[in-house]
């Protein structure tokens, strides 16, 4: 079974993303990275990357391609400030998520490298 099932599927990932981008557009380091204009196209491309990558549906590749997520993010400054703010939405809303605890440390993992990954400066 792939964590994109064991978690429940797509609204697992979908209401992650949005408790996670509520705490985003609030924090005045990361919210001006994320143009008004753009925040539901960023939350539904953040959804459907992680459910790709935890085992669901190939949407995110099918519309945009290989994710190349260090090329995509190297127009933003991103160092331990930037990391650690993103991060710190990130285990907020996946502290809520309705999941086990086994599931939860998988995507805490992977997200605590992909943070540290996409760092820049």
């Amino acid at each position: 079974m792939t964590l994109y099932e064991a978690v429940g599927g797509e609204s697992f990932f979908v209401e992650l993303v949005d408790r996670f981008y509520n705490g985003v557009e609030q924090d005045p380091l990361l919210a001006p990275m994320y143009p008004a204009e753009d925040m539901a196209g960023a939350r539904r491309r953040l959804h459907l990357f992680l459910m790709q990558y935890f085992g669901g549906p190939d949407t995110y590749s099918q519309e945009r391609g290989h994710p190349r997520l260090r090329r995509r993010h190297m127009p933003f400054v991103i160092g331990q400030a930037e990391r650690d703010a993103w991060m710190n939405h990130m285990i907020t809303s996946l502290k809520q998520a309705d999941t086990s605890e086994d599931n939860k440390v998988q995507l805490l993992d992977y997200f605590d490298h992909v943070a540290t990954f996409m760092m820049n400066s």
